[in-house]
């Protein structure tokens, strides 16, 4: 965590740090304490009394936010020097109520233990850089190029007028933070440096392939949500095309991701929550779940048999090699 906040501090007044303390038990609240007392009004030290997890802290930290911007960083990442400059640069820029910015999103770097060349994520051809931009000015989102919770920041105020909820006790909350603002979202930068440094390799990070598979529950509770978040959010888009394809693609995304673990667990109470899965898209839109099935990965995904799972796991690790994540 003292990485995380030493790489904020450069920052100075213009930025406010929140560090949230969800009822931990190794000292974590007496460092952010020290980090407050030492940089009054600039780091605040906010205790929870009750474990909430990740989408807990996400929440108390929007709820306790003064600042016009509100970025996550999680504590085992931290920021690049340079490119924060240039993110505070932005944003100073774009700080008044008519020129406000609903979403600013720049680069995250994988810094994945053990591996010397570090992959970064870009959105280069695909959304415009340097100038404020729309929906409708957006390319194809190919797969790998997802905007994630590491490269967005969103204005304060629209994320909470837009009713954002994330759920308590439950891992993998931030694909929801990247995706249920989606539709309030209206005026986009993208800033082409490489921001946010995203640590991974530990062994039992929730994006570890085992402790998902440990956790498939927790992951399915985020599909399922997303799947209603999906749904309510279309009468919002009808004139927005290329939102509508981008949300359905992240949401087909997860839902090969919970498919694919799945398969990888190998039970029969596993291979009938694949089923259940699959069925509540279908109860939900129908039109939505055609779709997927129509698709080469969905159609093999609802194949029985141990063919079908075989081929739909090694097409996994293919993507997973190609684009480096867990």
């Amino acid at each position: 965590m003292s990485r995380s906040v030493e790489s904020l501090l450069p920052g100075g007044d213009t930025v406010e740090i929140i560090v949230v303390d969800d009822c931990s038990t190794d000292g974590t609240f007496a460092i952010a304490r020290r980090y407050e007392e030492t940089y009054p009004g600039i780091v605040r030290a906010i205790h929870r009394e009750a474990n909430g997890g990740h989408g807990a802290a996400v929440m108390t930290g929007l709820k306790n936010a003064r600042g016009i911007y509100f970025k996550v960083v999680d504590s085992d990442d931290w920021v690049n020097r340079e490119a924060y400059e240039k993110v505070l640069s932005l944003l100073q820029t774009f700080k008044g109520p008519e020129q406000g910015l609903d979403m600013v999103l720049s680069n995250f770097v994988y810094e994945k233990q053990g591996v010397s060349r570090k992959k970064v994520m870009r959105y280069t051809n695909v959304i415009p850089e340097n100038r404020v931009f729309t929906w409708n000015d957006c390319g194809h989102f190919h797969t790998g190029t997802y905007i994630l919770m590491h490269s967005i920041i969103y204005r304060t105020k629209m994320l909470v007028d837009c009713g954002l909820q994330l759920p308590e006790h439950t891992f993998y909350v931030d694909n929801i933070f990247a995706f249920y603002p989606l539709p309030y979202v209206k005026r986009m930068y993208y800033l082409n440096v490489d921001f946010y440094r995203y640590f991974i390799g530990r062994g039992d990070q929730s994006v570890q392939e085992n402790v998902m598979i440990k956790r498939i529950d927790q992951q399915l509770k985020v599909n399922y949500l997303m799947a209603d978040d999906y749904k309510a959010a279309l009468p919002l888009m009808k004139e927005n095309r290329r939102l509508v394809k981008y949300m359905y693609k992240y949401l087909e995304i997860i839902t090969s991701v919970s498919t694919i673990m799945l398969f990888l667990a190998g039970s029969n109470e596993a291979l009938e929550k694949k089923r259940l899965l699959w069925e509540y898209i279908k109860e939900k839109d129908v039109h939505t779940w055609r779709k997927m099935r129509s698709r080469f990965m969905g159609f093999m995904m609802n194949l029985h048999g141990n063919f079908s799972r075989i081929l739909c796991v090694g097409t996994y690790r293919l993507v997973q090699k190609i684009y480096g994540f867990n």
